[in-house]
């Protein structure tokens, strides 16, 4: 189906065809016309399939009845910055042509943005594409009107409810009057049961629209490397070196090995530069802004950059840390391959990481391809999530069963040779007592034992009678 087919203004469609979007994709063609409708809508699919588009285009197109300006008719609820930030641009994309507006409404410690997000929102922005956390802040400070809001969207809905924002969503949807007709959109890569939880309580017969829930796009090629933490830093370089890698981001586990990584790479003279949520915002976003005009070869980050980072022709994705959670897996591998391209994804796996892999595989319906690892990295540990482990090093117990065979192949100690020596003597003796005929032995022992104890009985009456002469003169003065 193609978006000259669907009812929408010329002025949007002039937007689409600048963005040389011709032919919409799946979820866009199941979800863009119930949306048009107003019918709630929850939509899930793969990430990098559009799903941005098709929630913008009927919202948009909604905007586009009201002649009056100055009110704020949709609200557009993200997990972070990063994405709340690439929807505004998607928004002044699609909406060039037809002077919808929009603003960011997201965190950050400079005084500026907040005041221009005030300005904004008092000004009556069409469109407020908002963190839960910051626009509590400013439904706080009382100046932020819910009356008018037609539209609710929430993207990633299922990142949001894991970061913890059930409470806040559920708060900001009541301060829209009950009594006002609202049409609830909600955009998923997964679809948890916590999803449906929320659907019930803020959406009315939703419509349900499910494309390969927790599965990675066809086009990427996934793989994954059993290694330990330390042959991690190496394997990446060789990976670097030996394959065509125009752009690449690592995902790690920690703001702390997001900067390690950083520092190992630059030492290699790697361009690489880094990106977590300790970084200020402006920080964050001119580095975001570099790697997208490729500036830089690699970005290294958290989870923050799995949802909503949108980047042409990346070409690798590198979990140097396997995720927690096998749907974060999903999101990862999702940034590259997006719009029916392709690329790769690789998978670093520790020992402490297997049960993860095993998580991964379970969700996917699918076992990833295993290369051999380069020799240059040394042995690598096997496979065996059902084994517990709590580190992300060397096995213990392999060199456990390594001690084990060189004391099986180690020479008797002299200790050891001393005492054979002995037992073989007594066996000597043996025999050659049994070949004399001599039975005297035996009887011979029990005398010398029975003399030995009247020797030590005779010492133990002596020591007797010596204490108690030293005790006679003590007693005699108790006596008095």
């Amino acid at each position: 189906m193609k978006f000259s087919e669907l009812p929408l203004d010329y002025e949007l469609l002039d937007g689409i065809d600048a963005l040389n979007f011709e032919t919409l994709t799946p979820i866009q063609e199941q979800a863009i016309p119930p949306a048009l409708e107003g019918k709630d809508l929850i939509a899930c699919a793969q990430t990098g399939t559009g799903k941005t588009a098709a929630y913008l285009i009927p919202v948009i197109q909604h905007l586009r009845q009201y002649e009056e300006a100055d009110l704020t008719r949709v609200l557009i609820i993200a997990p972070t910055r990063e994405l709340a930030k690439q929807i505004d641009q998607n928004v002044d994309a699609l909406s060039y042509f037809t002077g919808v507006s929009s603003i960011p409404i997201i965190g950050g410690k400079n005084a500026d943005t907040f005041e221009k997000q005030k300005y904004g929102i008092t000004h009556g922005a069409d469109i407020l594409i908002a963190t839960p956390g910051r626009l509590i802040i400013h439904l706080a400070l009382g100046y932020l009107d819910m009356s008018h809001i037609d539209i609710v969207v929430l993207d990633e809905a299922d990142k949001m409810l894991d970061m913890g924002f059930y409470a806040d969503i559920t708060r900001i949807i009541s301060e829209i009057p009950a009594d006002k007709p609202r049409q609830t959109l909600m955009f998923s890569a997964t679809m948890p049961p916590k999803i449906r939880k929320l659907a019930k309580e803020i959406m009315k017969d939703p419509v349900e629209i499910n494309l390969n829930i927790s599965k990675p796009a066809e086009g990427i090629n996934q793989m994954v490397y059993m290694v330990y933490d330390e042959q991690k830093i190496p394997l990446l370089e060789h990976l670097i070196r030996e394959k065509e890698i125009e752009s690449m981001i690592i995902f790690a586990s920690s703001k702390a090995s997001v900067d390690q990584i950083e520092r190992k790479l630059k030492r290699l003279n790697y361009a690489v530069k880094a990106m977590h949520s300790d970084r200020e915002q402006e920080e964050r976003e001119e580095t975001l802004r570099e790697f997208k005009n490729k500036q830089f070869q690699i970005l290294v980050g958290t989870d923050v950059l799995a949802r909503g980072i949108d980047v042409d022709n990346l070409s690798h994705v590198l979990n140097y840390d396997a995720p927690r959670d096998a749907e974060d897996y999903v999101h990862r591998v999702g940034r590259t391959a997006r719009a029916s391209s392709t690329g790769e994804a690789i998978t670093f796996v520790s020992p402490r990481d297997q049960r993860r892999l095993y998580s991964i595989e379970d969700l996917i319906g699918e076992e990833i391809f295993r290369p051999e690892p380069p020799n240059e990295i040394g042995d690598t540990p096997r496979y065996n999530p059902s084994k517990k482990s709590g580190k992300g090093g060397r096995d213990n117990s392999q060199s456990d069963n390594r001690n084990r065979n060189r004391n099986r192949n180690r020479k008797p100690s002299n200790k050891k040779s001393g005492s054979g020596n002995e037992n073989r003597n007594r066996n000597r003796n043996r025999n050659n007592n049994n070949q004399s005929g001599n039975k005297e032995d035996k009887p011979v022992q029990h005398q010398n034992k029975a003399e030995n104890g009247e020797a030590k009985n005779e010492k133990t009456a002596k020591k007797r009678r010596y204490r108690s002469r030293k005790k006679k003169p003590m007693d005699s003065k108790s006596e008095d």
